[in-house]
């Protein structure tokens, strides 16, 4: 699989406040697939938060190759850029934050403006959470009873996950596992059951399932990118 075909993005909507020597910042992140997108949010941004001193705002739109950032009134390169190294840092794309701050009255320095936007763009991407996009093989697999706990290790050694899982007089477990460790797992199962158990390999598909989380991780919808 190319290395473009897989990438990192927000899960969701994320928030977060901050509080920093009386001034707050408040960080929003949104996965985005177009510059569009990414606009409108900062817009509207702007338009509920009139009365804030400064909406700083970074994106990254992976299928247009655009990186932007902006310091709304703040020094230049102590907000906006900030904002945007978390989501470099953790290679994350299709990616809109805006960072709005209301000031305290008492001033932070480049140094602790940095520090702030950074933490508050932080702290919403982590509300957010991250989806690695990519090609996953959509399988079943009829697991007796006996091997339940083995087969799940299987499923995490080759970097899948358990979709769903259906109690019968066998285990139905649904798997997505990334589209070129297929072969390897099915032989992995085959050795670890004697024959017994096979994968069917029912789709692939196109989409998301969140870094660090489970089966609760994977997105609603497939998507054709």
């Amino acid at each position: 699989m190319e290395k473009d075909h897989q990438y990192l993005m927000p899960a969701g909507f994320g928030e977060a406040e901050l509080i920093e020597k009386k001034s707050k910042f408040v960080g929003r992140v949104w996965p985005v697939e177009t510059e569009a997108g990414a606009v409108g949010h900062i817009e509207e941004m702007r338009r509920q938060h009139r009365e804030a001193n400064h909406n700083v705002y970074a994106y990254i739109v992976r299928g247009e190759g655009i990186v932007r950032c902006g310091d709304d009134g703040e020094p230049q390169g102590t907000s906006g850029l900030p904002t945007l190294g978390v989501f470099q840092k953790e290679g994350v794309t299709n990616v809109c934050c805006v960072v709005t701050r209301y000031f305290g009255g008492i001033l932070l320095g480049a140094g602790g403006l940095v520090r702030a936007y950074s933490k508050a763009a932080r702290l919403a991407l982590d509300a957010a959470g991250i989806n690695i996009m990519r090609r996953w093989s959509m399988l079943l697999v009829d697991c007796p009873y006996a091997l339940y706990e083995r087969m799940k290790i299987q499923v995490e050694t080759f970097n899948g996950l358990v979709a769903s899982t259906e109690f019968g007089a066998d285990i139905l477990l649904e798997v997505m596992l990334p589209e070129e460790e297929t072969p390897a797992f099915s032989e992995a199962v085959r050795e670890l059951s004697a024959g017994a158990v096979e994968p069917v390999v029912m789709d692939t598909v196109f989409r998301g399932a969140r870094v660090g989380g489970g089966a609760a991780g994977c997105s609603g919808e497939d998507l054709a990118r």
